[in-house]
């Protein structure tokens, strides 16, 4: 048994560990006897860190970067959830929150003393040029956000083509397994088809779709939609075509990066890059797959590597947009009363600060804590 006395404890509590070995009956031998005390219960989802951030130990979005830290499947997701824990995004939030509370206590200062003599015209007309700074930083911020979504949740990279042109074969390639069926016939894929990869630290999940075509069947008819629907706002969409016998696709691909395949080189035809091909590649061989790889890894770093933080969640992203919609009413209200631009202020900082908690935000709690497993 470890003990760990406050307030040096990760709870700032008191706190026990027990170190037994692994087996299910010993551990349930010392839950049994533990239980056996008056006012003993088993830990709720996240309670230990709840209280770690009810007693000051950590902040709101230090809570969030250690479910990240535990869920991590790539290097990039944990050096990302690291940054936060350390506290980087606590430290950035609160110097523009106070950024955001010096200006309006000038403002107010300007509106209480105003009547003395010794008081120059207006404190608070150099505070707007300030302000208006401030929120081309937490523009600057929030042009980030896309890459704090990738990092997190995957670099989202889409296989279309028509039928048999060889999507189902590379998505098992890459996989490195049998995921999606594959046979000479026609519209074997009816639905997507999602797989997770690991590619130089980042999460790229690469999905399977069905082969686009006009088509009489009511099931691929909706197969070939989702297809359609998920190109269209996939990071990255590989356009497949069997360069043996060449097929187009029926229905124009619009997404944002698109990369033309030629696949099935194994089987011969053209495939040059005066064919309009951006790579070749073969599933059988392994020809040009390891340039395809290589070539989805540059991009999904090149969608990441801001050099500077990024919104991490959701959450932030909405609450930084609401905070500097505030903002920007106060320093755009010019034929505004000063004490309602004051307002406007209070409000942009109270809103920053939810998202370190040091606005309190008690609806949030549950929903941020229910992450975690039992006994974090």
């Amino acid at each position: 048994m470890l003990y760990f006395p406050a307030p040096a404890s990760f709870t700032g509590e008191d706190t026990a560990e027990f170190h037994v070995h692994g087996g299910r009956a010993v551990v349930q031998g010392v839950l049994d006897a533990l239980n056996a005390f008056d006012g003993c219960r088993p830990a709720e989802a996240g309670e230990f860190t709840r209280r770690a951030f009810l007693n000051g130990k950590i902040d709101l979005t230090g809570a969030e970067a250690l479910a990240d830290l535990i869920g991590a499947e790539t290097e990039a997701q944990r050096r990302f959830a690291m940054s936060r824990a350390a506290g980087a995004y606590r430290d950035l939030y609160s110097r523009w929150q106070a950024r955001m509370t010096r200006a309006r206590a000038l403002i107010e200062a300007d509106l209480d003393f105003s009547d003395e003599q010794d008081v120059p015209g207006s404190v608070a007309d150099a505070v707007w040029d300030e302000l208006a700074a401030l929120s081309r930083e937490i523009g600057a911020h929030l042009d980030g956000a896309r890459a704090g979504e990738i990092i997190r949740e995957g670099y989202n990279v889409v296989l279309i083509g028509a039928p048999n042109s060889g999507k189902s074969s590379l998505l098992n390639c890459l996989a490195r397994r049998d995921v999606a069926i594959v046979t000479e016939e026609a519209g074997t894929t009816r639905d997507l088809i999602d797989v997770a990869l690991d590619m130089d630290g980042y999460k790229v999940i690469v999905t399977d779709t069905a082969g686009v075509r006009e088509s009489d069947s009511a099931v691929e008819k909706i197969g070939i939609q989702k297809a359609i629907e998920r190109s269209s706002t996939a990071d990255l969409v590989l356009l497949l075509t069997d360069i043996s016998s060449p097929i187009q696709v029926s229905r124009p691909v619009t997404a944002k990066d698109v990369l033309r395949i030629g696949t099935k080189l194994d089987l011969g035809g053209g495939g040059g890059s005066g064919d309009g091909y951006d790579l070749v590649i073969s599933s059988v061989t392994g020809a040009g797959i390891s340039g395809l790889l290589e070539t989805i890894g540059k991009r999904a770093i090149s969608c990441t590597a801001s050099g500077s933080l990024v919104p991490a969640r959701a959450r932030h992203v909405d609450l930084l947009n609401k905070s500097r919609k505030s903002l920007d009413a106060a320093i755009s209200g010019e034929d505004n009363p000063i004490e309602l631009r004051a307002e406007m202020l209070r409000t942009a900082a109270n809103t920053l600060g939810k998202i370190t908690g040091t606005v309190q935000v008690d609806e949030l709690l549950d929903l941020i804590f229910s992450e975690f497993c039992i006994g974090k």
